[in-house]
């Protein structure tokens, strides 16, 4: 049972990043280097991009609570608590942001005078996700007993903490390289994510 939610929710990871990176390269109208992610779920295919969200999420999730009953401490709980927190902040990311920034096609350039409730909630759980991620790959560094798996995570946790700076004051300016600044992060924070549901799986 543990072993099967650990699994999951490295697949979970993995498969986001998959996804993400194929739907956009193949994406018309959207640029993989200005655009979001989070823009994916716009548009006539958006679809693909929200139900990655909540399939990838709720398998991240599963892997939280398979961290959890594996976890050998009290400390190693709270870290796999956070874990699942993240996963469910990628479900709650399916919340779909405002169009904006010439996506989809025929958007205006720029960003609307005011967002959506609804765009308000999806930056809520983006936030939980860009905040939190670095934060609990420091906090492995302390939690786990193996010195790879240490070492891994705290080049995760610096790379990644540097990389969410550089989003948050990519996206501010609307840099043209902010999709790429994002992805970058995506792949470095989920890829440690996926490694460690690996490194724990018996």
């Amino acid at each position: 049972m543990t072993d099967a939610l650990l699994w999951a929710g490295a697949g979970g990871a993995v498969a986001f990043v998959i996804v993400f990176l194929i739907d956009g390269a193949t994406r018309s109208g959207y640029s993989v280097r200005r655009h979001p992610v989070s823009a994916l779920a716009l548009g006539p295919r958006g679809w693909l991009q929200t139900t990655n969200f909540l399939v990838c999420g709720a398998l991240v999730t599963a892997g939280g609570l398979g961290l959890f009953l594996a976890a050998p401490s009290t400390g190693a709980h709270a870290g796999a608590a956070a874990v699942a927190v993240i996963g469910i902040a990628l479900v709650g990311s399916s919340v779909p942001m405002d169009p904006m920034r010439a996506y989809p096609p025929g958007t205006p350039e720029g960003d609307p005078e005011s967002h959506s409730r609804a765009h308000q909630v999806h930056d809520w759980f983006g936030a939980t996700i860009f905040f939190g991620l670095p934060l609990i790959a420091l906090a492995h560094v302390v939690l786990l007993d193996d010195p790879v798996a240490r070492a891994v995570s705290a080049l995760a946790g610096v790379s990644t903490a540097m990389l969410s700076g550089w989003f948050g004051v990519a996206w501010e300016r609307d840099d043209p390289n902010t999709g790429l600044i994002q992805r970058a992060f995506l792949v470095v924070a989920l890829g440690w994510l996926a490694y460690l549901f690996a490194s724990s799986i018996s």
